[in-house]
């Protein structure tokens, strides 16, 4: 029975463990790095950059378009007037009847049957010509109310005045844009990982530090109670004994609650469950850390690595391609044009109802000859956007130097609290240690010995934060130097 009690008692507990997911430093980075949402923004805008820096490229090359086109029109266009129709349509009439009224008196001296022949034979002529002239007047009908047109357009930047090399060259520096601000934000979720990474690790080591000082506080509770009993303590001393075990029951309650949320946020980061179970590698670590060597500043190495400066450096370089652009609004333009063009109906063969067309070639100069004034402000207004972001990278500047050296100076710091911190917990326990042996041999008061169990407990505290002091000066040196993603 008992070994069945044993059995179900480990089967258990591998439950309870398997349901935790284990987690180390480098875990919790390579989660947040890959949930983030801000990264994966991050991610697109990058994306987006680079599609925009491939668009800026074509602009070098010809472009090919297509247009076409119908139109209905209430009346067509008429080259002749209709003077001009009536007259070639009634040509062979009126020449007629001009012969008719000029050979008239002569014809009469002609035979009979002459005459009806000359008569038959000039009708005749007046419907050949009249037809004829129908024949020009429908000739020359437009018959424009229903025009089709369509061309095939190709045209070839030669000087655009600069503005395609600076949108190519701000397209450029736009990706880098881009890429720095990915980098930024990659060291900014790793700083706040970091952050929240050690502050459960710190939490956690507090809640058995409480734990322990609730467990001394409690034997010395019982032992105060049996002396009271036996009459060799007082019930006041009892009294303050149980108010330290209430104060400790409190402050497990506490850090048990502030460690409940500090795993909260940390799962929060990881892109995990807020309420998932997680374990940390450096939570049951005895000693969390060691004093680090002295870092060795290196200024210029920042600057080089520091995402921010970059992406100031990158403004600056499109403020000086955008006054480029628009500079070129006062410089001429060349472009090559060529392509094909089709009409229905169509002029090449006189007037034709089908569709024909033609090739073309040709060179389209722009020169710009009087704006106001307009580009020159425009410029005047972009180099001063410029100046006040060089003016930004140099303030930039100046506040990372500030910040390397503030960061270098906190790891000194945090290295000398350590060493303080180790010093005085051996003291402390040492303190203990002596107090509760003599206790137990009657020589102390019970007050003595809370008094050292307090002094152990804040010494045991400020290791802890000693320790933890140490880790993040180093994360907040690393990211003063943008070396924290290495």
């Amino acid at each position: 029975m008992r070994k069945l009690l044993g059995l179900v008692l480990l089967a258990g507990m591998a439950q309870t463990v398997d349901a935790q997911r284990l987690l180390n430093l480098d875990s919790c980075r390579a989660l947040a790095l890959k949930n983030n949402k801000q990264m994966s923004i991050s991610r697109v805008k990058k994306e987006v950059a680079a599609n925009v820096r491939k668009a800026a490229r074509t602009k070098y090359l010809p472009h090919i378009s297509a247009l076409g086109g119908y139109e209905f029109t209430s009346k067509e266009i008429s080259i002749l007037n209709n003077d001009q129709k009536e007259a070639l349509s009634s040509l062979g009439t009126n020449l007629k009847d001009g012969i008719v009224s000029s050979v008239g008196p002569y014809a009469q001296i002609l035979p009979p049957a002459l005459q009806q022949q000359l008569g038959t034979d000039l009708t005749r002529m007046a419907g050949f010509l009249d037809m004829g002239g129908q024949n020009i007047v429908n000739a020359f009908r437009t018959d424009t109310r229903n025009m089709f047109a369509g061309a095939i357009l190709l045209t070839q930047p030669v000087f655009m005045g600069g503005a395609i090399v600076a949108m190519n060259k701000m397209a450029d520096t736009g990706e880098l844009l881009a890429a720095n601000s990915e980098e930024a934000k990659r060291q900014s979720t790793l700083y706040q990982i970091d952050q929240a990474y050690w502050q459960v690790v710190s939490l956690r080591h507090k809640q058995k530090l409480a734990q322990g000082y609730l467990d001394l506080v409690k034997k010395l509770d019982g032992d105060v109670q049996k002396m009271i009993k036996e009459g060799v303590a007082t019930r006041s001393e009892g009294l303050s004994v149980s108010v330290k075990v209430n104060e400790a029951e409190m402050a497990v309650i506490k850090v048990n609650d502030g460690l409940v949320l500090a795993k909260m946020l940390l799962c929060q980061l990881c892109g995990l469950p807020v309420n998932e179970q997680v374990v940390l590698t450096d939570e049951e670590t005895a000693d969390l850390g060691a004093v680090e060597v002295a870092p060795q500043l290196n200024v210029e190495r920042a600057f080089e690595n520091r995402p921010e400066l970059k992406m100031l450096q990158n403004v600056v370089d499109m403020g000086k391609q955008a006054t480029n652009l628009l500079k070129a609004g006062n410089l001429p333009q060349v472009m090559l044009t060529g392509g094909y063009m089709v009409s229905n109906p169509n002029l090449f063969n006189g007037f034709e109802k089908k569709f024909a067309g033609v090739w073309n070639v040709g060179v389209l100069v722009r020169v710009p000859i009087w704006n106001w004034g307009d580009v020159a402000y425009k410029v005047r207004a972009s180099k001063g956007a410029t100046t006040i972001a060089t003016l930004q990278r140099d303030e930039a500047r100046e506040m990372i130097e500030l910040q390397v050296n503030q960061s270098a100076f906190k790891v000194n710091e945090a290295n000398k609290k350590l060493e303080l911190a180790k010093a005085s917990t051996e003291r402390a326990d040492e303190n203990l240690r002596t107090a509760n042996l003599g206790f137990s041999e009657g020589v102390i008061s019970s007050t003595t010995v809370m008094e050292a169990q307090t002094a152990w407990l804040q010494a045991q505290s400020q290791k802890i934060d000693a320790e933890i002091d140490v880790k993040l000066s180093q994360v907040n040196l690393q990211k003063a130097m943008g070396t924290l993603s290495e």
